[in-house]
């Protein structure tokens, strides 16, 4: 496929959900058969395609992805869980040298989590908290949340206490936290792979292979999992897991989420807005690889470099 046919970024559809089908190619369009028929979607208009329970994908198909830009991202129910990712959707590297650059500087890391913070706290000022007076403000909030949605479904609430080797032993709303917990996660860490990011480079949490995941996820608890967590368990449901797990599910449906958490880690990982990291623009240089100097520049790869340069 020419570049110059491929679609802009901003002019994708960003996230794509299938299940329970054949995903094939036909010329330069995806195809998803099932019992119903079959549906063609343009490659070119794909960012990300989230393949769920179900789904069986072609090698053409996968190739076709890779032709056009796009990513293929392994994923539960609804996108709930994170199972694997092919390529990501960028064809620079730029956003996730933004990350690690950010995070290996203690100034800017402290940044970006303030910034994180502020999301969080809009109508406060948070330019000058130190990391423990933020956590302090945070903890403080989310106890907070804890009571009021006590408060507003009747649940009797102690506090956030389980065990992740025995996350049955828990009371029902700490079990229904945990399983909604784990499913915003996934969604999270599809977005985070789909763009090319390292979801182990955090910001406020640090050491795990999920630290930027959690630092994510964390942004929106207050209005998904927290909420979702205690109307589940005010309903006495037989499975508190998989009851919670589609709630999430359904509420991540119409794909705002989505939309929401790529436009987020882009705000928090570049002040550029349009910086395009796929799309026609990005392959200008796509395959041009370039070598790093001591003093910060770039020289041109592929040249025999001699004492004479």
């Amino acid at each position: 496929m020419p570049l110059s046919q491929l679609v802009r970024a901003q002019d994708r559809l960003t996230f794509l959900y299938l299940e329970h089908c054949v995903v094939h190619r036909d010329a330069n369009a995806i195809t998803a058969r099932d019992a119903k028929g079959v549906v063609h979607i343009p490659a070119a208009t794909l960012g990300a395609l989230l393949l769920g329970p179900g789904t069986n994908v072609s090698q053409q198909a996968m190739l076709l992805l890779a032709e056009s830009g796009s990513t293929a991202v392994w994923v539960g129910e609804h996108g709930v869980r994170y199972y694997a990712h092919g390529r990501s959707l960028a064809h620079s590297s730029r956003l996730l040298e933004a990350q690690a650059a950010l995070v290996s500087n203690q100034r800017s890391r402290l940044r970006v989590a303030r910034q994180m913070y502020d999301m969080r706290f809009p109508d406060e000022d948070t330019s000058t908290l130190t990391m423990q007076q933020l956590r302090g403000r945070e903890g403080a909030r989310v106890r907070r949340l804890y009571r009021l949605h006590a408060q507003r479904t009747g649940i009797s609430w102690d506090r956030r206490d389980y065990d992740p080797t025995d996350l049955a032993g828990g009371t029902p709303v700490n079990q229904a936290l945990s399983a909604a917990n784990t499913s915003l996660y996934g969604v999270v860490h599809a977005v985070i792979v789909a763009l090319g990011c390292a979801p182990g480079l955090g910001f406020v949490h640090t050491g795990h292979v999920k630290s930027f995941v959690y630092d994510i996820a964390d942004l929106y608890k207050a209005d998904i999992s927290i909420p979702i967590a205690f109307d589940i368990a005010a309903r006495e449901v037989a499975d508190i897991g998989a009851e919670t797990r589609r709630a999430v599910r359904d509420h991540m449906r119409d794909g705002a989420f989505l939309e929401t958490c790529v436009r987020d880690i882009r705000t928090l990982l570049r002040e550029d807005d349009e910086l395009i990291e796929y799309g026609p623009e990005a392959f200008d240089d796509v395959d041009v690889v370039r070598l790093w100097d001591s003093d910060g520049r770039t020289v041109a790869g592929g040249t025999a470099y001699g004492d004479d340069e």
